[in-house]
């Protein structure tokens, strides 16, 4: 999933999510059985609340950022992928919406035990405590890989070396 939202705002969250799974879907599948498809990511991400609304943009009052976001993961998770690359899947969201939404990538994740790589930056704290693993980058070096949890500590040794 790219950082910025691709969605056509004319549409409403489940027209978006069915005509993207009529067509990213194998024909080998019934119109029904992608239907379902669409209706169990729509659920996935939380928004059975919102599925009669317009996504809308600039100019056309619709879902709000957060919203949009899980629409956007809504619609590549449609192929049930066993790794799953979110660039930036936060980017733009107040921390709470943040945390929401990363709460429900991860769920998704243990449910169907999919690999989710995700570039985040500057989580807050609630939202990289969801993490398991974690990847450390500067100046495009690897730093450190391991459990999150660990994290800190060798985070603050990195940075006193550096």
């Amino acid at each position: 999933m790219t950082q910025d939202d691709t969605l056509m705002t004319t549409l409403t969250v489940r027209e978006a999510v069915y005509y993207s799974a009529q067509l990213q879907l194998p024909d080998s599948m019934t119109k029904s059985e992608k239907l379902d498809r669409a209706d169990t990511a729509i659920r996935e991400m939380g928004l059975q609340g919102c599925v009669n609304t317009r996504i809308g943009g600039w100019n056309v009052k619709g879902l709000s950022g957060g919203q949009k976001r899980r629409v956007s993961i809504c619609i590549e998770i449609l192929t049930r992928p066993r790794l799953l690359f979110l660039d930036e899947p936060t980017s733009g969201l107040d921390s709470a919406t943040s945390y929401h939404v990363m709460s429900r990538i991860i769920k998704l994740a243990q449910q169907d035990r999919r690999t989710v790589v995700a570039s985040i930056h500057q989580p807050s704290g609630e939202v990289f405590e969801l993490f398991h693993n974690l990847c450390l980058l500067s100046a495009g070096k690897l730093v450190y890989f391991g459990p999150a949890s660990t994290a800190n500590e060798v985070s603050l040794r990195i940075f006193l070396c550096i």
